[in-house]
């Protein structure tokens, strides 16, 4: 058999192709059928618009301005890519080719992969969009919400509900409130040979079951351009927090204001809608106010959303920050909460805030509700970041 009767090598051959684009068409041949209609795809995107367009030796036929031309091409790609492919190369032509005027137009919203990162570029464009398109930047929102809540909310529950019940274990149960399987592992060293039997000195129990609030929760989130994946995943955990009865839970925003969307946690659609991406940022203020919603510091958690990068007073910021951790609030700071790990963050504001025992990590959604368990029961959160660093 020779080489370019190999399937393997013929299929690297085809991708390298792909990849190379009409410059290689003399030594890996010219793409055919499915693969050139992938390649003039992948020509309009990266190789840019050059003289000659659609010309096979250039390779570059280019998007251009023309909205029905984009909205074509935004239909192959979803034909030819798998879905994550095309989440890429949708960030990437809203980038590389200014796309983000075109997305103010409903057909353009129709033919996209609806993903985070749109949502985050369509939430900046809020304040400018036309009556026309909102219905249709509405629906993209909540496909990308419903999916995230399907991801993430039997999870978080599942977590938090576990917490805050072993947090609730009192060591004087009634009798029908014995944990008799951790009763008897606590008191294994008192095991009487004699007897054959173990005797409990300390007996392990829950609390009853209450529908009474247990903690109190404050997501004080930065809305920089920087923190837009974070945005979006802060709005969902927000409400699916909010949706426990056993929490009382808080979202506020902010850039170098302050916004209070607690009231509309019922609804995430609306709590994104609600946020408004760019501009500065004034930390301090923010956890000033933040401040002001707790009222049971040992039953609190302060959860912080920023890169840390402080327009505002920062000798005041770590100041309240101190202030609430000797207080007994539970209080944490997430560099990003995303899929995309560590962003570009402050590192001295960060190395400020692990000297008072305070971890500021990034985070990702799948080990959020880890996080809130862990702080839920008190456990030693910077620990946790070490964990999760090392995984």
């Amino acid at each position: 058999m020779t080489d370019i009767d190999d399937p393997a090598r013929r299929e690297r051959l085809r991708r390298w192709r792909l990849v190379l684009g009409g410059p290689a068409d003399e030594s890996l041949g010219t793409a055919e059928g499915r693969d050139a209609q992938m390649d003039a795809a992948l020509a309009a995107l990266y190789d840019g618009t050059g003289e000659n367009e659609g010309t096979r030796t250039s390779r570059s036929a280019g998007l251009g301005g023309s909205a029905p031309k984009v909205a074509r091409w935004l239909g192959d790609i979803r034909e030819y890519f798998p879905s994550t492919v095309v989440q890429v190369m949708q960030a990437d032509a809203i980038e590389r080719l200014d796309l983000t005027r075109l997305l103010l137009e409903p057909e353009m919203l129709e033919a996209v992969e609806p993903d985070v990162h749109l949502v985050g570029t369509l939430l900046s464009l809020n304040r400018v969009m036309p009556e026309q398109t909102k219905d249709a930047a509405r629906q993209v929102v909540r496909r990308v919400v419903a999916d995230l809540e399907q991801r993430i909310s039997q999870k978080t529950r599942a977590a938090i509900s576990g917490a805050l019940n072993r947090a609730a274990r009192i060591n004087r149960p009634k009798l029908t409130d014995i944990d008799w399987d951790r009763t008897i592992r606590a008191n294994l060293k008192h095991y009487q040979a004699e007897h054959r039997t173990v005797i409990p000195e300390r007996l392990v129990g829950y609390g009853r079951r209450t529908t009474a609030i247990q903690r109190d929760v404050v997501l004080c989130v930065d809305q920089s351009g920087s923190m837009a994946a974070s945005v979006v995943f802060s709005g969902v955990f927000g409400a699916v927090l909010a949706s426990m009865r056993s929490l009382k839970t808080s979202l506020v925003v902010f850039d170098t204001s302050v916004v209070d969307l607690t009231d509309q946690l019922s609804d995430p659609v609306e709590v994104l809608f609600g946020t408004q991406l760019g501009g500065g940022t004034d930390i301090n203020r923010a956890i000033a106010y933040g401040q002001q919603l707790i009222t049971r510091p040992r039953d609190s958690i302060f959860v912080l959303i920023s890169d840390l990068y402080e327009g505002g007073v920062r000798d005041q910021m770590l100041r309240r920050v101190a202030e609430m951790t000797a207080a007994g609030v539970q209080v944490v700071v997430l560099l990003a909460l995303s899929d995309e790990g560590a962003p570009a963050y402050d590192h001295e504001n960060a190395a400020a805030l692990a000297a008072m025992g305070v971890p500021a990590f990034a985070c990702t959604p799948d080990a959020f509700p880890d996080l809130m368990a862990a702080a839920i029961e008190r456990r030693d959160l910077m620990a946790f970041a070490q964990r999760l660093a090392e995984r």
